[in-house]
């Protein structure tokens, strides 16, 4: 009987593994995108360092990165995105509806935008917390100083909530100053309609660096009133793309992680003899296929924007022009909270 039992086991394991390891079926979403030659990709209106267009309509950020390496896992080319500008209050709609394939806009996950948008939060790209920004004329040094005082938020955000519970729970009755666009938030504040102007601690830093006509006149207060882990959004019922895009981010960690970098992932991916390493860049097993992708995916997006810690120094790490510490977007082996599921 011990023997027989032993058998169906192995007969059932043996089984089990032959089904997981078949290719993936490629899902609408991406059979969309392969047949329009393009991921269209909805981004911020204009928030320096993580989605924000030039003059010339060249877009660049740490959302925007992310955009371009889900494009070259999937077709090959960081460069065949189409960007779609969205503010707070569109952007779900955008995605709800199909206008876009992937929502990367400085999002926050949370309980009820995760269970009743009929949307899936994928993976965090960047962690974050709202903060408050006021002018060093103002002498205010903690956000338990601005009892009473009139603070500016944009609405259709977490942050506009997460003000109206601080305040509450901290008994300052603060007064908000609320408006539909990001653009109209900044421009009341720096006009002094507001004394302060509150969103994401990475927001504020963006806004003093892009907006402010002297960035020294103005002080990022100390405190964080919430958490924000932020990271792109897909529409529920299509688990190959859900999948693809989780699996973009995981694997950009995981190449920061075995020093898999933009300069020398063709080098690697010649000579490495680290199982992750060719793992991870095709060289020894197909991963690919398991999500509808060629064996090379995650080394057409190495290759394209760098590793994740690569698009975090480029977009907004400490020698950008917005100076942010990498702190607990850190990878979890070097103190931070960036741990991604292995690619094996």
């Amino acid at each position: 009987m011990r023997i027989n039992k032993v058998k169906t086991l192995a007969v059932i394991a043996a089984t089990f593994g032959t089904f997981a390891a078949l290719p993936a079926h490629a899902g609408k979403t991406l059979d969309g995108i392969k047949a329009r030659g393009q991921v269209v990709c909805g981004v911020n209106t204009g928030l320096a360092g993580f989605g924000a267009a030039d003059s010339a309509g060249k877009w660049t950020g740490l959302d925007v990165d992310i955009c371009r390496a889900i494009a070259a896992t999937t077709l090959g080319d960081a460069e065949k995105v189409k960007y779609v500008p969205l503010n707070a209050q569109q952007r779900f709609t955008a995605l709800q509806s199909g206008e876009i394939d992937v929502l990367s806009r400085n999002t926050t996950f949370t309980l009820t935008r995760d269970a009743s948008l009929g949307l899936n939060d994928t993976a965090v790209t960047y962690y974050d917390g709202q903060g408050f920004m006021v002018p060093v004329k103002s002498k205010i040094k903690s956000a338990k100083q601005l009892k009473g005082q009139t603070v500016c938020v944009q609405s259709g955000t977490t942050t506009e909530k997460n003000l109206t519970d601080y305040s509450k729970a901290a008994g300052l009755n603060i007064k908000p100053v609320v408006f539909e666009k990001l653009e109209a938030a900044e421009n009341a504040y720096f006009t002094g309609r507001c004394i302060a102007y509150t969103t994401d601690a990475s927001g504020l830093a963006s806004t003093r660096n892009k907006v402010a006509k002297d960035p020294a006149e103005h002080i990022i207060l100390p405190e964080l009133i919430s958490k924000e882990p932020l990271g792109p959004m897909v529409r529920r019922g299509d688990d190959e793309w859900f999948a693809i895009v989780k699996w973009t981010i995981y694997g950009l960690l995981e190449a920061e992680e075995y020093g898999i970098t933009q300069t020398n992932v063709d080098a690697l991916k010649a000579t490495s003899k680290d199982p992750v390493v060719q793992r991870i860049l095709g060289t020894s097993e197909d991963t690919g296929k398991l999500l509808g992708l060629s064996k090379d995916w995650m080394a057409n997006a190495v290759k394209a924007t760098g590793n994740y810690g690569e698009i975090f120094e480029r977009n907004v790490g400490p020698k950008s022009p917005l100076g942010l510490p990498r702190g607990v977007n850190n990878l979890w082996n070097k103190g931070g909270l960036m741990y991604a599921y292995p690619v094996r």
